[in-house]
């Protein structure tokens, strides 16, 4: 009989089932997730669930995971959790896997994201992100990269739940390929999706106060206001409305994407962020590994400047040193 497969036909000898398939893929059932004609087959099932002529099966990777950390004096907590660097980063654009597990570890961050994608069926020996960053040490927070609807973002995130048991999760939903842009409608709808169904959902937004508000009261455990759109290193362009939403939110808010070098993580903290996540910045850098180690320091400094609380601004000198006793 004949099956699609993460989106290739593929042969199969009936009766099958899918833990059978994973068998003949030499897959460990125990760190995929799979998807049957578009409904997620709980794992204690696979050995239940017979494939049919024409059926459509996803096979996804990664299994999540965190270690406990220890408390911090100052702690980004996030629906519940405590986590000490208030830096989170992506794993994706570096030129292998040594040099991403390298960037992760100078950056100090412990949320890293993760994107769910197809396992390479043709090859299921390929090494995977979970073989050098390990989940067990760090928190996976997988992500919706790539969708645009959001019947996709939701798809994507019961499997990554059924593959890891996740439910701390970024939702992103997409308008365009070029600017890619939020898509508010879709992400609000997966979002009330996702929330019903016990998800912790993060969320990447534009940078709208009201927009924010309404993800915050809906449920969502963190709004990611965009500083410029992803990939662009244009940095913060609109401070003014994030002030906003760090006044009004009662939720973490992460700056999440735009970020381009180390100031414009800085200016984030400074405004009251609670964090800033990124990836491209580190990765596209010249050299990620001082990249990621300068972007935690930056993000430090923000938070210290953020609670020691900076001087008021004047439009005219002040001298910094007393006039009394000068001798002239």
């Amino acid at each position: 009989m004949n099956i699609t497969l993460n989106g290739e036909l593929r042969q199969l000898t009936p009766p099958c089932t899918i833990a059978g398939m994973l068998q003949t893929l030499e897959l460990d059932p125990r760190k995929v997730a799979v998807e049957h004609n578009r409904a997620v087959v709980p794992r204690e099932q696979y050995g239940q669930v017979t494939l049919g002529e024409g059926d459509q099966v996803e096979v996804v990777h990664f299994i999540g995971g965190g270690a406990p950390v220890a408390a911090a004096a100052d702690p980004l907590v996030v629906a519940g959790r405590s986590f000490n660097s208030r830096l989170l980063v992506g794993t994706g654009k570096y030129k292998d896997f040594e040099e991403t597990a390298r960037a992760i570890a100078a950056s100090g961050a412990e949320i890293v994201t993760v994107a769910v994608r197809r396992v390479n069926v043709t090859d299921p020996k390929a090494p995977m992100l979970t073989d050098h960053v390990d989940p067990k040490q760090y928190t996976y927070l997988p992500n919706t990269a790539g969708c645009y609807t959001a019947d996709d973002a939701v798809r994507t995130l019961r499997l990554a739940r059924e593959a890891g048991g996740w439910d701390l999760v970024k939702l992103e939903v997409l308008a365009d390929q070029k600017y890619l842009w939020p898509n508010s409608p879709e992400t609000l709808k997966a979002a009330e999706i996702l929330v019903r169904e016990g998800f912790k959902v993060m969320v990447y937004t534009t940078d709208d106060p009201y927009l924010c508000k309404m993800y915050e009261d809906m449920g969502c455990v963190a709004v990611m206001p965009l500083g410029a759109p992803i990939g662009s290193g244009l940095g913060i362009r609109n401070p003014y409305t994030i002030r906003i939403i760090v006044e009004q939110a009662r939720v973490p808010v992460l700056v999440d994407a735009g970020v381009g070098t180390a100031s414009d993580a800085a200016v984030a903290m400074e405004l009251g962020c609670d964090g800033v996540l990124m990836n491209t910045a580190i990765a596209a850098a010249r050299d990620p590994i001082r990249m990621a180690t300068a972007m935690k320091l930056a993000v430090q400094a923000g938070r210290d400047a953020f609670l020691a609380g900076r001087m008021p601004r004047k439009a005219y000198a002040s001298a910094s040193s007393p006039l009394e006793g000068t001798f002239f």
